[in-house]
């Protein structure tokens, strides 16, 4: 019983000291928690991965990994250094033995005795350094091997390698050495010019096909006119008014101030006029019920000038009677059934054309006549003609200069000047160290690349949630409320 009594104690102060939660202080120290035996098998991959997940897994990875640290960076463990290594004996400064010595006696002493920091320097540990397998290796091990067997093969043939049988054709036979040009050849070789087109670089490509020159890289693409014209006369980099100096006079500051004010003016009365198109009726200009009637009405109330008849679908006059209608009828009936005609109509017809031709002819003619008499107005005209297309011609080049250096409408949006970088009066300072920046480089950049039609006028990419945002309230923050 009390043997009982007694592993029952011993089981309870396991259990409590494991529900205690107390780590040691040593870094390898384990919650007891974790310290409880997971049962299941070992023979198989997952207990073994279980197994260093474990305490004493965990424990021995520790060990060797501060093993392995102690190795690379003391060159063994510290607990088997000698204690020469670890500590020195510091016995204070001999300065009566230094007296003594000579310095042609410190000189061995020093040559025998390293340098500390050489001591510090030097490789202790005793890991290996990783084997170079790459240097170990030859490239194309295969290809050569396969080629000395060849050349093996060929030699029991009595054959020769190819590679042999060129080097011999070369010892035979070898090439003339060409003569390098010395620096009196370069001194009397004349000049020219490299962008005409009989230079000496393009003689052996005269007389060839230009497409097949272009092809063949052996000449380039002509550049087309049109690339070698800016697309704007604009200046790249305009200077700045000189009121927009650190310390301008009173009429240039003046003068800017007031082309600012004119740019705000301009842009207060664009939104006013805005607003004025979209403000909202006042009451004597709201429309009423009446108002309202007589818009709804308009068109439903017009008065008829007259009705068709329902046999015949042509209107009838307000004063006819039955007898003018009767007799229109008659007459339609009779053009309907005399549309045969006689041959002698036909002749009077035919006759009656060919006198018109005959007039309209002579007529032509005589005036042609007569217009050999006005050549002295027609001139006037025609000099009139043309001074008026020379003046038109005149004005639209005018007009392209003046339009020359203004942005183009190169996409859906349009050009809008920047701001005027300008400071107030109180804004001022005489000195560069107070000065107060004004606009930025990289947006003038931008600004001028849109003048000069680099580039389109562009604006900045507005977010647009393509879902819409749902507010959840947290269930921790719903208990505390």
């Amino acid at each position: 019983m009390a043997a009982g009594s007694k592993g029952g104690d011993a089981q309870s102060r396991s259990k409590n000291e494991a529900d205690s939660g107390f780590l040691g202080l040593r870094p390898t120290s384990v919650d007891p928690a974790l310290r409880r035996r997971r049962r299941g098998p070992r023979n198989r991959k997952r207990g073994w991965r279980r197994l260093a997940e474990e305490p004493l897994g965990l424990e021995v990875d520790q060990f060797l990994e501060d093993v392995r640290l102690q190795e690379r960076t003391a060159g063994g463990l510290l607990s088997e250094a000698p204690n020469e290594k670890l500590f020195f004996l510091d016995t204070g400064p001999k300065e009566k033995e230094k007296a003594r010595k000579t310095r042609v006696q410190k000189k061995p002493h020093r040559l025998q005795k390293p340098l500390r920091v050489d001591l510090t320097l030097e490789n202790t540990s005793k890991v290996l350094a990783p084997k170079d397998i790459l240097a170990h290796q030859v490239p194309n091990a295969k290809k050569l091997r396969r080629k000395e067997q060849l050349w093996e093969k060929l030699a029991k043939q009595g054959q020769v390698p190819r590679e042999v049988r060129r080097a011999q054709a070369r010892l035979l036979n070898p090439p003339a050495a060409k003569a390098k040009p010395g620096p009196q050849d370069t001194t009397e070789r004349p000049f020219y010019d490299l962008w005409t087109p009989d230079n000496p670089l393009d003689r052996p490509l005269a007389g060839q096909d230009e497409f097949f020159l272009e092809q063949t890289k052996k000449k380039g693409v002509r550049r087309p006119p049109r690339l070698h014209v800016k697309p704007s006369q604009a200046p790249a980099v305009e200077v700045t008014p000189a009121g927009a100096s650190y310390n301008p006079t009173f009429q240039d500051h003046q003068a800017l101030l007031l082309a600012a004010h004119e740019v705000e003016l301009q842009r207060q009365k664009e939104a006013e006029k805005l607003e004025r198109q979209l403000a909202l009726p006042t009451a004597e200009q709201a429309a009423t019920q009446e108002t309202v009637f007589r818009e709804m009405c308009e068109g439903l109330l017009e008065e008829s000038d007259g009705e068709e008849e329902e046999g015949d679908g042509h209107p009838r006059a307000p004063d006819e009677d039955d007898d003018g209608v009767e007799a229109r009828r008659t007459t339609a009936t009779a053009t309907a059934t005399a549309e045969k005609k006689t041959e002698q109509q036909r002749r009077r017809e035919k006759a009656a054309r060919r006198k018109r031709a005959l007039q309209a002819a002579l007529r032509a003619a005589r005036l042609q006549h007569q217009e050999l008499f006005r050549l002295r107005g027609i001139k006037a005209q025609v000099a009139l003609r043309l001074a008026e297309l020379a003046r038109r011609r005149e004005r639209r080049r005018l007009q392209r200069l003046a339009e020359a250096d203004k942005p183009r409408r190169l996409g859906r949006l349009k050009y809008q000047d920047p701001d005027i970088d300008v400071q107030l009066s109180s804004e001022l300072s005489g000195s560069l160290r107070t000065l107060k920046p004004e606009g930025n480089i990289l947006r003038d950049r931008f600004k001028s690349f849109q003048r000069r039609n680099m580039i389109e006028p562009r604006e900045r990419a507005k977010f647009k949630r393509k879902y819409k945002v749902k507010l959840v309230e947290k269930r921790a923050f719903r208990e505390i409320q």
